[in-house]
């Protein structure tokens, strides 16, 4: 299978796992609850993603920790969609067109 193909079927998993996530857990990660955790979307997902990060620093990157991965990638996505929301929507006008022409 060519690079561009598993990079597509990598990136589609990813985002089809995040939005099963979201409908179950209702959108918490960018309206969080804050029952327990008390920062912001983004302090939050940084949290999360310190977890997954240390995890690996601990038992490395194996069969066991594969999902963690997974994890890091869906959780860099999140960051990215909080810091997005957290902008006003001229911002995210902005940040769509510099995204789109820095990768053309």
């Amino acid at each position: 299978m060519k690079t561009e193909d598993l990079i597509k079927e990598v990136g589609t998993s990813v985002i089809d796992l995040l939005i099963e996530k979201n409908r179950a857990y209702g959108d918490s990660a960018t309206n969080p609850v804050n029952i327990f955790a008390k920062g912001s979307p983004i302090e939050n997902i940084s949290a999360r993603l310190d977890d997954k990060l240390m995890r690996i620093k601990n038992k490395g990157i194996n069969d066991q920790t594969e999902d963690t991965v997974n994890d890091i990638i869906g959780y860099l996505i999140l960051l990215k969609v909080a810091m997005i929301k957290d902008s006003d929507s001229d911002t995210h006008e902005e940040y769509q067109s510099l995204y789109t022409s820095s990768w053309s």
